[in-house]
Parts: structure tokens; sequence; C-alpha cells
């Protein structure tokens, strides 16, 4: 997700374009369907089955300024972007931006307020240009104990994975089991990796997920900002349809996590992403495919999943700069799944 005024454009840098990008990625189409998929994760119980998630933007980029009691009651989880590095390898530090003119007492009390009203806030860490690293112990280490500390001073539910420029699977488990250790099972994990890290189930984001299985909440790919990638069929889609988002869906859905623990991400406007937007009807219509078997493309999944857990949008700020047609349309779509 944008961590300033850029729409994310540059992100894809390392991707070696389109259908090379899915061509290089087809030869670790692997493990599919080989993994318990029925495991429900432990730190769950407070989110709903079906559930919406919304990006919160402590920073002013031109889309609407929101203060957390302005986001839509649509939003079950919603995200606070972003987490900050520090000069402690690992370790991550949040501040307001005063630029909101947002006072840290009236937010602690505003997330107190959602909590009461049954949503989660959670504190993402990377964005676009985030520069979190946790590639050793230590840095492991750092991490779950600035995260935890960030929790008990802002009342923060849980943390979301939103690093896009590497990740370790071997010291980010570390790290968030630690941290589910020290915060207990209520605990809420989402990640939202790109699409190029959830092609296969041997990419260090996926690999990530499938070691958390047991703590995480759900994984939001971001379904923008994507060249053409390789769906669970093996043919190549193209972003911007019903077929992108359950082909790709599907992956993860046959490469061990539970159906609830994924959800489909896109930008709340063509205005919060450089490509990938698509309307709430192309949304709603992949929810449908892939929990009820209705609504699909011309790709078809063997089988349905309504235990979906949901969508997600960056941002919630951008939904109301776009009339909260994604909380409006999505949201309610979501939360009518069976």
């Amino acid at each position: 997700m944008e961590r300033a005024r850029s729409h994310g454009s540059s992100r894809r840098k390392r991707l070696v374009g389109g259908l090379a990008a899915a061509a290089v990625a087809a030869a670790g189409l692997v493990g599919l369907g080989t993994a318990n998929a029925s495991q429900e994760p432990a730190g769950a119980t407070a989110v709903p089955k079906h559930a919406v998630t919304g990006y919160w933007q402590n920073f002013n980029n031109g889309a609407a300024v929101q203060k957390l009691s302005d986001v839509q009651n649509a939003y079950d989880i919603i995200a606070v972007s972003f987490a900050d590095a520090t000069g402690t390898p690992g370790a991550v530090d949040f501040t307001l931006d005063p630029g909101l003119n947002y006072s840290e007492a009236d937010f602690k009390s505003d997330i107190k307020a959602k909590q009461s009203a049954g949503k989660s806030v959670i504190l993402s860490v990377g964005g676009e240009k985030g520069a979190v690293a946790v590639n050793d112990s230590a840095s492991a280490d750092n991490f779950a104990n600035s995260m935890h500390t960030l929790m008990q001073e802002y009342g923060f539910d849980g943390v979301d994975i939103d690093l896009e420029n590497g990740l370790n699977s071997t010291y980010m488990t570390q790290a968030l089991k630690s941290l589910s250790s020290k915060a207990g099972g209520d605990l809420v994990i989402t990640m939202a990796p790109q699409t190029i890290d959830m092609q296969s189930t041997s990419n260090e984001y996926f690999k990530t997920a499938l070691n958390i299985k047991d703590i995480l909440t759900v994984v939001n790919m971001q379904y923008y900002n994507s060249g053409s990638m390789l769906g669970c069929d093996g043919k190549v889609y193209s972003q911007g349809s019903v077929d992108f988002l359950t082909a790709l869906a599907c992956i993860q859905l046959e490469g061990g996590l539970a159906p609830s623990q994924v959800g489909i991400g896109i930008p709340a406007s063509s205005r919060a992403a450089g490509s990938g937007y698509v309307s709430p009807t192309v949304v709603n219509a992949a929810l449908d495919c892939l929990t009820k078997g209705t609504g699909c493309g011309s790709f078809k999944p063997s089988k349905t999943y309504p235990d979906l857990r949901g969508a997600m949008t960056w941002s919630t700020n951008w939904d109301a700069t776009n009339g909260n047609e994604f909380s409006g349309q999505v949201g309610s779509h979501v939360h009518g799944l069976p």
C-alpha cells in the first residue's frame, strides 16, 4: 500500500513484468492442496466470520482526512497505517501525524470506541516504502517486544504485515509467534502480500502464512499494482477481472490456508492505486464465485469456500473520497455471505 503520495506504481520493480512474471512463477506452483485447510486460527474469535478490512491513513495524501471515529461502520478490522522503523533492527514505533490535528488522547479513545462497537484496530507494519527488516533472531525479538509495547500503549488488537520490500519467513515467524505468546489468544494478525508473493507455497510470504496458520487471522492479498499472474489452474490472468480475483485466491485456498484466512484486497478507487481497481460488482461477483459458485467468469473453482473471510481495501480514506462505494456495496455484500 502507498505510504505517502504515490499510488504504489514503483512497488513492482522487482517483477520481471506481466507474463514474464507469471512464467517465472510457474515453476513454483507447488504444494497446492497438501495442507489441512480446515484448521481454525486460535486468535480469530473476535473477528466476524465474514469481515471487511480497511486501512486508515495516518497521513494526508489527497484522500479524505479521517479520524478513527470517522471510519465507516462496515469495517470490521481497521489497520492503522503505518508503524515506523526505528534505529534498532526489527523494532517499530508509531507516532500520529501532527498534520492530522489529532491528539493522542482522542486517538486512544477512538480505538476503544471502535472496539466497543465490535471492531478490531490493528497496527500495520510496512507499506510501499516501509523499511522494517526482521532478518535474525535479535531483530525478531525487537519486533515482538516493540509491537507488544505499542499494543499496550495504544490498545491495538494486533498487527498487519505489509512488508513489500522482502520478508524472511524464518525470523518473521519467530517474531509473530513471540508476539502471540505475549499478547495471548485474541491477537489479530493480518497480512497484505503482493500477488507475486503468493504464487507459490515456497515464497517467503506464503511460507510465513503457513508457519503461523494456528494464529493467523486473514491474508488479504493485494490484487492490484500487479502484472499478469498464474491462477491455480496454471493459466495466466490479467488484473481487473473476476477471474484474476478468483483464480489467484484459489492458490491460497488450495495451498494450505483455511478459507477463513483468505480475503480479497482491492483499491477503494482508481486514485488509490496505480492499477487494478475494479468496481464493487466485480468484487462481489468474485466473492459469490468463491463462496457459492455463482457469478464466476471463465475460471470456475472445483469447489466452493463458504467460510471465505471477506474483503479488504486501501483505504478507508480513499473509500470516503469515492462516496463510500466500497464500504457501502462490498461491505454489505461481505456481511451477507453465507
